[in-house]
């Protein structure tokens, strides 16, 4: 499985998206699609969570994670 991770290019700055085939791989290798720079910068994204119908949401905050503790909150 190919991960897809955004990026920001520190020459021009613009966002995009790249599948990276291993965690390997460094930044310097992924080059930007509008400038062609290997400046690339992996940004934090918010993960997506499928749910009964095939629409994506982001995972809610109101309660515990999976697995967490007893009292987790």
């Amino acid at each position: 499985m190919m991960p897809m991770y955004d990026y920001r290019c520190r020459r021009c700055g613009r966002l995009f998206e790249e599948l990276v085939s291993s965690n390997t791989v460094p930044d310097r290798e992924i080059p930007c699609p509008h400038c062609g720079a290997h400046e690339a910068e992996r940004q934090l994204s918010a993960p997506a969570v499928a749910v009964k119908g095939g629409t994506y949401t982001q995972a809610s905050s109101t309660r515990p994670p999976c697995g967490a503790p007893p009292g987790f909150s």
